[in-house]
């Protein structure tokens, strides 16, 4: 069984997903690895057209969440990118690398959003866009 601090975060991230409304969770899938290391993959539908993806390997360090890599991927059902955070590092010059959001013509620097933050951005995008 993983440390409490690892299991009490999964267990909030599928609690957060549960109250999110007009959504389908297509994948949702916890790998632990070790007592200390899982790796989260989810794939949420909302409106039956749009699709978030959600990547994270993550490891206890220190008694403390540490995540190692995360991509938070969100597109309309043409396949068309509105956001994408991420870890990867292939922007060096950002401030806050390696860590930022591309958007569809653009990359900006931001820190890493909790997956309740960007699940709050995905219900705003439908507020304001649909």
């Amino acid at each position: 069984m993983p440390p409490s601090i690892l299991f009490d975060y999964l267990n909030k991230v599928e609690q957060v997903i549960v109250q999110c409304k007009n959504l389908y969770v297509e994948l949702y899938i916890e790998e632990i690895i070790t007592p200390k290391r899982a790796n989260l993959k989810i794939r949420l539908r909302f409106h039956q057209t749009h699709l978030l993806q959600i990547s994270e390997a993550i490891e206890i360090k220190e008694n403390q969440l540490n995540f190692l890599d995360y991509r938070y991927h969100f597109q309309d059902e043409s396949n068309y990118l509105i956001f994408r955070y991420d870890s990867t590092p292939h922007f060096p010059n950002l401030s806050t690398f390696p860590h930022h959001k591309h958007l569809p013509d653009d990359v900006i620097s931001c820190q890493k959003p909790t997956i309740d933050q960007v699940l709050n951005e995905v219900i705003k995008y439908f507020e304001n866009y649909q």
